[in-house]
């Protein structure tokens, strides 16, 4: 491993809600990972699984009852850190947009990281073009109110507000949320073409399968608290009947590649996206 690498760990890191109270809740269990640069992750799971908590330990915003957390090899948790760094450096974008969009225009909103960074006028003019014209913001909403703008331009202005500090680790907390199927697929491919342009560490937190088996290297399924799977889309897709029982549906084609298995067709069911499975049935159509 480079040691210029930016990579995230979490050392035996659990989290409490209410501790010592009788409103206790263990959000986070004894929870050990690694995330390398360049990586794209997707964490998955149901409402209460703790992946919104977890990904918010990534970036100091909570801190853990128990364990650590080192980016760069350095622990987060030291009392000289440079908490305001880490953050320009871990960058997140949450589930509602409009919670980070305050300025009175998109264009001011998306200078307000860089200028809080110390920039020049000149670099955070420069980095909010570049960051705008990335999201594939059309020019003619820079000058609008943000408030204006329709839910997946406020979702496109809260990425490039992010991005705009060049965060080297990029965090989206279910950045679909309340988009229809094409708003999703819109953001969905816009954060995948970031991520092959820049090659930023990309997480991205969804409870949708589905949404993320086109578009990850690498998912986390997380169930009370802890991981249960991590790997490939293909190998943790392979537990498509464990994740039913925790509430998540695997892509469709897990279930057609399945069945056709099961109807006695020589089909491997590895695939997790639809052009892997095209392949797949032409592969054993041509044997």
């Amino acid at each position: 491993m480079a040691a210029n690498e930016n990579v995230l760990i979490m050392d035996h890191v659990s989290y409490k809600y209410s501790p010592g109270t009788a409103y206790e809740v263990t959000a986070l269990d004894d929870v050990s990972l690694t995330i390398k640069e360049g990586e794209f992750i997707g964490i998955i799971g149901h409402t209460g699984s703790g992946k919104s908590t977890l990904v918010q330990h990534l970036n100091g915003l909570m801190k853990a009852t128990e364990g650590h957390v080192y980016f760069n090899g350095q622990d987060i948790y030291d009392k000289d850190y440079n908490m305001k760094n880490l953050r320009t450096q871990v960058g997140m974008v949450f589930q509602y947009p409009e919670h980070q969009l305050f300025e009175t225009t998109v264009f001011e909103d998306v200078k307000f990281g860089p200028k809080n960074q110390g920039l020049s006028e000149e670099d955070q003019i420069k980095r909010a073009y570049e960051a705008l014209e990335l999201v594939k913001l059309p020019e003619e909403f820079f000058l609008a109110s943000p408030f204006e703008l329709s839910g997946g331009q406020k979702r496109r202005a809260a990425i490039a507000g992010v991005i705009a500090m060049k965060p080297s680790v990029l965090i989206l907390d279910e950045p679909t949320a309340g988009l229809d199927p094409k708003g999703r697929d819109d953001v969905l491919s816009l954060i995948s073409e970031m991520h092959e342009k820049r090659g930023d560490t990309v997480i991205l937190v969804s409870h949708s399968m589905e949404d993320v088996a086109n578009y990850v290297d690498r998912i986390i399924v997380m169930d009370t608290g802890k991981p249960v799977y991590d790997g490939t889309p293909s190998q943790v897709f392979a537990n498509y009947k464990e994740l039913e029982q925790m509430g998540l549906a695997a892509p469709a084609v897990t279930y057609v590649m399945n069945d056709l298995k099961d109807a006695g067709l020589d089909v491997a069911t590895t695939a997790t996206t639809v052009f892997e499975a095209r392949d797949e049935i032409l592969r054993m159509l041509n044997k």
